[in-house]
């Protein structure tokens, strides 16, 4: 592509009153209305002084701005050039927004908290962002390190990473046919442990997915996490909650005792990397093979608290091993276990723990969006902007979901890049605004689609 030689540009100006750059947020503030999150946020926050008035306004500015991108509270700008003011109402200066995030306490963010439950909650019902909540069900749990610059962000301290930051802690629901969505959030000081808190996100959690589900539903939902999280408290509080576990588990003696108990034919060889799969003998040929032994967790405890489950063992050969003379099992080959209580068969278990991969998606999502900073330096605050955060995010994931399987499980960007940031020109008549997009725009089925539902246009009529 190059600049053309028979209409060359000549000048630039920004002096268009009735264009948009972020068309998408039209459909998009449907949705969050029809969800009731201004009504929401007004009804549950109590945030103090002149600063906490309309908060249901000021939610839904901040939310809108990091729907199109914005990681930053000067960032907020973006919803005030051109047309957005004809075509929204109350959208609220950057400083205003700033002053409003300012005066929030650890109770005003758990009151976000509450409303953005509500939310998922209304999204599952008017959206397909939960399809299939009453049949298998994961639930995965991880931290990461929000990295920020400075002294000046309180509770800001270097994690596990070795860097400086927040630490937030994630829940998401995934089913067999949906994406994760984040059902539960909380920010930590960057120093803290990882498990800290976890057991009570994991009990919220769970409550919040029998809430969703509908009484009908009698699969068990499946907690899955990492080492971090392999402890009493969050194995039981998954466990009373009504959960099966799958739990990575770290390679201690007790552990490493139990793989060696393993008998030599047990091993069952998976689809990994580089395998091959042989028609005649009907198995895999692979270098990574899986097993299981009976295991009982927390056995120094007693019985009462011991949990009786099964080590899933997946092993690969050892590339690089360590130590001369002769090799000993843990030299030969790298191990990988999990403690889990469900009643899969070994393979199954493997690969459905394997998919506990999926959060990482996540992360990567919330910091290529709205975490790719935490604007303030009080807690509070950022707190409240990762609340702010989720529900920008499963706001995105649940209007995707509208316009068919393409886009149901594309990362944020994607949708960002195709449903929301489209330019569109506004024209008046007869007291009402038409949208006027650019011709051939490559996902115009997509946003027709959204645009469709969200305005009730070439429904069919239900007699």
């Amino acid at each position: 592509m190059q600049l053309s030689h028979t209409r060359p540009v000549a000048s630039a100006r920004f002096d268009d009153p009735n264009l948009v750059s972020c068309a998408g947020l039209v459909p998009m503030a449907a949705l969050a209305q029809q969800c009731g999150l201004v009504g929401l946020a007004d009804e549950h926050l109590s945030v103090p002084t002149d600063k906490g008035s309309n908060a249901g306004a000021k939610v839904s500015c901040l939310v809108a701005g990091m729907i199109t991108g914005a990681d930053s509270i000067d960032d907020m700008a973006l919803l005030r050039h051109g047309a957005m003011g004809t075509v929204f109402d109350r959208l609220y200066a950057p400083s205003t927004l700033g002053s409003f995030l300012r005066e929030f306490a650890f109770g005003h963010v758990r009151q976000l908290d509450a409303v953005a439950a509500r939310v998922l909650a209304r999204l599952h019902e008017h959206t397909p962002v939960l399809a299939g909540i009453d049949g298998a069900v994961c639930v995965d749990l991880d931290d990461t390190l929000v990295e920020v610059h400075g002294y000046a962000k309180q509770g800001s301290g270097y994690g596990y990473s070795g860097l400086r930051g927040l630490n937030a802690l994630i829940a998401t629901v995934t089913t067999a046919h949906a994406a994760p969505v984040i059902i539960g959030q909380r920010l930590r000081k960057g120093s803290c442990g990882s498990p800290r808190g976890a057991a009570r996100m994991i009990a919220d959690t769970l409550a919040a997915v029998r809430r969703l589900r509908s009484p009908v539903a009698t699969a068990k939902p499946l907690l899955r996490a990492d080492s971090a999280f392999y402890g009493y408290p969050s194995v039981t509080a998954a466990i009373r909650g009504g959960a099966d576990v799958s739990v990575t588990v770290r390679l201690d003696p007790k552990v490493k005792a139990a793989i060696a108990a393993i008998d030599d034919e047990a091993w069952i060889p998976i689809e990994y990397t580089d395998a091959i799969y042989d028609e005649s003998s009907g198995r895999w040929i692979s270098r990574a093979e899986v097993a299981e032994i009976a295991f009982t967790a927390f056995s120094s405890k007693k019985a009462s608290q011991q949990v009786p489950g099964r080590l899933v063992v997946r092993r690969i050969p050892d590339l690089n091993p360590t130590g001369g003379g002769q090799a000993t099992l843990f030299d030969v080959w790298r191990f990988h276990a999990f403690f889990t209580t469900t009643d899969l068969d070994t393979v199954t278990a493997d690969k459905t723990h394997r998919g506990h991969a999926v959060i990482e998606q996540v992360h990567a999502d919330l910091k290529s969006s709205a975490l790719a900073h935490l604007p303030s330096g009080r807690f509070s605050a950022n707190a409240a902007w990762l609340v702010l955060a989720v529900m920008a995010f499963n706001l995105t994931r649940a209007a995707a979901t509208l316009t068919g399987p393409r886009l149901a499980k594309a990362r944020t960007a994607t949708i960002r890049r195709t449903l929301i940031t489209v330019p569109a020109r506004i024209a008046s008549s007869a007291r009402r605004l038409t949208l006027h997009l650019p011709r051939g725009w490559p996902w115009e089925a997509a946003w027709n689609t959204l645009f469709d539902r969200m305005f009730r246009r070439n429904q069919p009529l239900i007699a």
